[in-house]
């Protein structure tokens, strides 16, 4: 084996670690999402009231770019905060997390510049936010 092979061999990682931020922080928090989601709601009330092409387009642009986000932070929720005991005390989460990444994704927020599916993915988010907020103090 070469100098440079066993050089590189050295640096390559024994341990894999993942979290929503690369590091296993342990913060998680639903607010992420629903700032997120309330921006997607802010824009698609702004296209609504705006004509203009180009405005239309950056804030569809920006809109979608939003609504990942949000989607992202539901699933980090989702798949690495909440744990068997807290699906097993609300057996309603996995449809809820379910329903709320349903709706920031192409078939909800991201598809569609409408204010109240905007209005419906924040309603699924304080839903969220309410199992989380009980999973906090027990």
């Amino acid at each position: 084996m070469s100098f440079g092979a066993r050089l590189a061999r050295l640096f390559v990682p024994t341990i894999e670690a993942s979290a929503h931020c690369d590091l296993p922080c342990g913060v998680y928090d639903p607010a992420q999402a629903r700032i997120e989601a309330e921006s997607v709601k802010a824009i698609c009330e702004k296209y609504q009231a705006n004509e203009d092409p180009e405005f239309r387009t950056r804030a569809l642009m920006i809109k979608e770019q939003r609504a990942e986000l949000v989607k992202h932070h539901l699933w980090v929720l989702w798949t690495d905060y909440f744990k068997p005991p807290h699906f097993e005390k609300h057996p309603q989460l996995h449809q809820l997390c379910n329903e709320a990444t349903k709706l920031a994704g192409a078939s909800g927020s991201k598809g569609s510049a409408d204010p109240k599916t905007a209005e419906e993915l924040l309603g699924k988010i304080d839903e969220i936010a309410k199992i989380f907020a009980e999973t906090k103090q027990g």
